[in-house]
């Protein structure tokens, strides 16, 4: 064996040294970032939930690789809606998907979009808050918790009420007993269209609406057959009182774990996923209502001078008494009001 000029040597050297510097940057540069992803609805294609989160993965895999992992816990496996939005709050969760009512409970301005009859349909809810009134609400939860709106999305149609017994006009809601999201907007919404609102957990719902403790419930329709909620309600009164936004949201820990460098990517992947999603969302209402029809689910439509009358009493008490209560939600009012009936 030959010895090493010292020019070899010092060759060798330097490419060993320069080896084991870059080695740990290569290695921590392919290390992943894992973000944990939370859903109370299953993993099913009739769950706007799921439909968004595929989308989401696809886009942010074709825009970074392997560079941020996005684990997804559906079916309530990380906690229930409430828990979860403190566990968001504090890290040890990063992101939930979710309807925006839930984060009423931290940011009270958020209730606004659960008033009964305040939006016409979810294009009406994607003009608003897409734009100013979305970024004010925003705004505020993320003063109120560190927690950032990442996007607006659609469920899967209106939510309506489904019931035990037959339930087709305002008369008939009256006294029965429904579970709603506890939430002051829902609460008050159903106690001013005459029924008796009872704040359940959702993964409490099913039992409770089989054993009595509710006689139904409001929710989209595809909620309602993803969860398989038909088994336990075979009526609907397609009451379309609410047109719910479906918001995904980011606590500050799991924001800060995504580098300068792949955050506009990443939100690019957010933002691609929502346009694919609301599309899917419009086309999917009706075939999902057929479907729960196929199921035995009979549906009753609202009457349009019930629904006018109804929305008007809404206006006049509760949009009112919200705006008074928080003032700032009155300027986003009449956001709402102005980009009403647009194309």
């Amino acid at each position: 064996m030959h010895p090493l000029s010292r020019r070899q040597f010092l060759l060798s050297a330097s490419t060993i040294t320069a080896g084991a510097v870059g080695f740990p940057s290569v290695l921590r540069a392919q290390a992943p970032i894992t973000l944990r992803f939370s859903s109370s609805m299953l993993a099913d294609q009739n769950a706007a939930h799921y439909v968004w989160y595929q989308r989401f993965a696809a886009n942010l895999k074709a825009n970074v690789g392997d560079s941020i992992r996005v684990d997804y816990f559906p079916n309530n496996q990380l906690g229930k809606e409430s828990d979860v939005v403190q566990q968001v709050k504090v890290g040890s969760i990063d992101m939930m998907v979710t309807g925006s009512s839930i984060w009423a409970t931290i940011a009270p301005e958020l209730g606004m979009l659960d008033l009964g009859y305040l939006f016409d349909s979810y294009n009406h809810v994607a003009r608003v808050l897409d734009g100013a009134a979305g970024a004010s609400l925003n705004q505020l939860l993320r003063k109120r918790s560190d927690c950032t709106i990442l996007t607006w999305a659609s469920h899967f149609g209106a939510r309506s009420v489904y019931t035990k017994r037959a339930v087709k006009s305002l008369a008939d809601i009256r006294g029965v007993k429904l579970r709603v999201l506890p939430t002051p907007s829902f609460i008050e919404t159903f106690k001013l269209m005459g029924a008796i609102p009872t704040p359940i957990p959702f993964g409490e719902l099913y039992m409770a609406a089989q054993t009595g403790v509710v006689d139904g419930f409001e929710h989209d329709a595809a909620t309602v057959l993803a969860s398989k909620l038909n088994e336990v309600v075979k009526f609907c009164w397609l009451s379309e009182h609410l047109f719910s936004p479906m918001v995904v949201v980011i606590g500050r820990r799991g924001m800060d774990k995504i580098p300068a460098s792949l955050r506009p990517a990443f939100l690019k992947a957010v933002a691609d996923a929502t346009a694919q999603e609301r599309v899917i969302a419009q086309s999917n209402g009706s075939v999902v209502v057929q479907e729960l029809k196929r199921k035995g689910v009979t549906f009753f439509p609202m009457a349009p001078a019930e629904r006018v009358a109804v929305r008007k009493q809404m206006e006049n008490t509760l949009w009112a008494g919200f705006a008074k209560q928080y003032p700032a939600t009155a300027p986003l009012f009449s956001a709402i009001n102005a980009a009403r009936g647009e194309s």
